[in-house]
């Protein structure tokens, strides 16, 4: 039976490589890939960087790409699809990405309050007259563990107005409610005609990031102490290539910055046209997030070069991981600019910029899955797609709120560390063992020859049945070897909050083992024949009820169309 699948797709195949590449370079790229350069040997680490790029990161997304648009599911029936035994894969990552998009808003949030205030003469953060500062208040960075700056207590005491603790909550912070709130606004705006919307969004959202960092790095590299930066950040210290943890850390940057595992990629690849070039949008979005990184690495570290010359004190004791890059070091460079008020404007703009476009895969990874699987129901409910995005991203804000009350800073840690370093690599191992070795690599190229008339070279084969598995077990090893309790600056959390971190890290794993009962429940047969049968692709199919789609009618009225599961050619766009 060969029914057309009226799937909805991108107007224009640029905006899905517009999405994709907005939805990679993120807010990461900014601050954690520059911090681990200078932590792992400055330039040196570019050589395992770009190695697992090409052996790790090119394969995965491939593979990603590829079962998406040959499925044209979310990754809830993607997966279910791939390896019925594994679907819970997908579910975890439909739950992770819901519970980031909770508090990775709140990143965007912060963006939009520095942006606003940005544009006062002087910059609220350039002194230390202003009622928020302690007496320990200095204008520079120094040496002194007693002191702090004035861009570190903007941030601490006049933004989050943060508490001792995650014990004291405090209480709310109304201004950053009210952000939030416009936070999600814009991301509901952007999204709520689903890839149709999103599609001219991303013309500007993944585009603009990219002149204001060009800009940024032809002034910073123009200001006195910049070449030291530069210096530091690109001179290898080779000796740090004989450390185990400088290769898992990138292979860990690859994973998280790229987004295997998070199901958004595979999401918005799902409506693509059916025999769209998957390797070319593969190469462009990997390649071009690498490049992103690096570039960053020469804007933050010429800052830094400035700062250090002006303040007499080395690059190495100014370079943070986290939010503190970004929120405290880089906005006192800005406070001994010319002109600070522009690149101040200029710089958190492309932070809103970054934020948006990640936090749009997020949001589509729900919205897609639960589209998917209960088209029927909720329409019949909230009569038109438009008002269900907006449940979700209703019910996203909220979730949100504990993140803007004075203890927000340590919920936000806490999450973090839990959703982003925890749950992932246990979701990413798992999806590659579903995808590479149940599915095969023989099924993959059989997709791509059907979707392009092109099987996956040798190379792509060979990286996803060795190099891949064996890399994402290590890292998983690893990860779990290395973990640390979750910690802000000097601060540890309490046992029962980091009992709360593993909470949260299990709403996401949980799925893994629940959906391989529920599939072995569900199977016909004995135990051997419902093992053999949960590892075989599609043999859900005739178990499961077939979900509907949405499709736009003449009038624009929605009409269903039925998901049968099976992939059928669909004409470019």
């Amino acid at each position: 039976m060969d029914l057309q699948l009226n799937r909805p797709t991108w107007t224009r195949q640029i905006e899905f490589t517009l999405a994709g590449i907005g939805c990679a370079v993120g807010l990461g790229n900014i601050w954690r890939f520059p911090y681990l350069c200078y932590r792992s040997g400055g330039g040196a680490f570019l050589v395992p960087y770009l190695l697992m790029l090409v052996v790790l990161g090119i394969p995965l997304l491939y593979m990603e790409l590829t079962v998406g648009q040959y499925m044209r599911r979310g990754p809830v029936h993607a997966l279910a699809n791939v390896c019925p035994l594994l679907k819970g894969v997908g579910m975890a990552s439909v739950a992770i990405s819901f519970i980031m998009c909770t508090y990775y808003n709140v990143v965007i949030t912060w963006a939009l309050y520095y942006l606003f205030s940005s544009f006062q003469a002087p910059l609220p953060w350039q002194n230390c007259n202003n009622t928020w500062n302690t007496p320990h208040c200095t204008a520079h960075a120094t040496n002194s563990s007693y002191s702090s700056t004035a861009s570190q207590e903007f941030f601490k005491y006049k933004m989050l107005e943060q508490t001792s603790g995650v014990e004291e909550t405090g209480v709310l912070r109304w201004d950053l409610f009210l952000i939030l709130l416009l936070a999600w606004i814009l991301i509901y705006l952007c999204i709520f005609k689903g890839v149709k919307s999103t599609g001219k969004v991303v013309y500007f959202t993944a585009v603009f990031p990219y002149v204001i960092l060009i800009a940024l790095l032809v002034n910073n590299t123009q200001l006195p102490g910049a070449l030291n930066g530069i210096t530091f950040f690109i001179v290898p210290e080779w000796d740090k290539l004989l450390s185990v943890e400088v290769w898992v850390n990138a292979a860990a940057q690859i994973f998280n910055s790229i987004g295997i595992g998070f199901g958004s990629l595979l999401a918005m690849s799902s409506y693509n046209a059916f025999n769209n070039n998957v390797l070319k949008d593969t190469l462009t979005i990997s390649i071009i997030n690498s490049l992103t990184s690096i570039l960053a690495g020469f804007v933050i570290f010429s800052a830094f070069g400035y700062m250090s010359h002006l303040q007499g004190i080395p690059v190495s004791e100014l370079a943070v991981d986290g939010p503190g890059l970004v929120y405290v070091v880089y906005p006192q460079a800005f406070a001994n600019m010319p002109v600070a008020q522009l690149w101040a404007v200029m710089f958190f703009f492309m932070l809103l910029c970054l934020g948006l476009d990640s936090e749009f895969a997020m949001v589509e990874v729900m919205v897609t899955s639960l589209m998917d699987e209960f088209y029927q129901h909720l329409f019949k409910f909230f009569k038109r797609k438009e008002l269900f995005v907006l449940a979700v991203c209703g019910v996203a804000f909220f979730l949100g709120i504990p993140c803007v009350m004075q203890v927000g800073i340590y919920v936000f840690q806490l999450m973090d560390h839990y959703t982003a370093i925890v749950s992932i690599m246990f979701l990413a191992f798992f999806e590659v063992i579903a995808i590479c070795w149940s599915y095969g690599a023989k099924r993959l190229s059989d997709n791509l020859e059907e979707m392009t008339g092109k099987r996956a070279n040798i190379f792509f084969r060979i990286c996803w049945i060795i190099v891949a598995p064996v890399m994402t077990a290590v890292l998983l090893v690893f990860s779990i070897i290395q973990f640390k309790p979750a910690r802000y600056e000097n601060y540890v959390f309490p046992s029962w909050a980091q009992g709360v971190g593993w909470v949260i890290a299990l709403t996401s794993i949980i799925w893994i083992p629940l959906g391989a009962i529920h599939t072995l429940w569900v199977l016909p047969g004995s135990f051997m024949q419902k093992l053999k049968q949960s590892i075989t692709p599609h043999a859900l199919d005739e178990n499961s009820k077939m979900p509907y789609y949405e499709t736009e009618g003449k009038d624009g009225c929605p009409v269903t169309a039925v998901n049968i599961h099976l992939p059928v050619k669909a004409p470019i766009q």
